[in-house]
């Protein structure tokens, strides 16, 4: 919703909309991350206290800086935290779930390069834009392409999380397709001997 706000009115205040729930809930994912493995209802204090207290410092700084950057490196911050702890988990705990981690990872970092290259070259592309026909003027909306592909693969690699976590519960879960093409993850205990 904020992030829709933000492109239909371009305020800053409906850009702090867009921009820092992605803080909160990257936050919410790393906190996930690193508690994969902890045995049920427990509570890391230290390490929520940490994020929640990030989360206050980066809105707190947002909100008198004004500064797109700001947010972009601490965003980024938190996005290489969660590549790291990822790559640690398809890498010596879990190494049959390299497909779906890296996955989710090179779709969203697809997104990201796109994005990047929007910015950059944002001038450029319009003029180019105005020149070929509307169907490709559409496939070069490289931001669009960013939420595309970053929503992809952020829905990913919850995946990712929750096939993990389940794992470590000792459920069995299972990867299925919803309609041929759309994955989530069913799950069931698994029985006891």
């Amino acid at each position: 919703m904020g992030s829709w706000c933000f492109h239909m009115t371009l305020k800053y205040e409906m850009q702090l909309l867009d921009e820092l729930p992605m803080i909160y809930s990257c936050c919410i994912f790393v906190y996930c991350m690193f508690e994969c493995f902890k045995m049920k209802n427990s509570v890391n204090y230290h390490l929520l206290f940490i994020l929640v207290l990030f989360s206050l410092i980066v809105t707190t700084v947002y909100l008198k800086v004004k500064e797109p950057i700001f947010h972009q490196v601490m965003y980024g911050m938190l996005v290489f935290t969660l590549v790291l702890r990822s790559i640690y988990i398809v890498t010596w705990v879990y190494p049959w779930l390299r497909g779906l981690g890296y996955t989710s990872l090179g779709i969203f970092l697809m997104g990201f390069l796109l994005w990047n290259i929007d910015n950059i070259f944002c001038d450029s592309l319009r003029n180019f834009r105005k020149k070929v026909p509307p169907i490709i003027g559409v496939a070069t909306q490289f931001h669009a392409w960013w939420h595309i592909l970053t929503g992809l693969g952020s829905y990913l690699h919850i995946l990712f999380s929750l096939y993990t976590r389940t794992l470590y519960l000792r459920y069995r879960p299972k990867v299925k397709f919803l309609f041929g093409i759309w994955p989530v993850i069913l799950f069931e205990p698994l029985r006891k001997h």
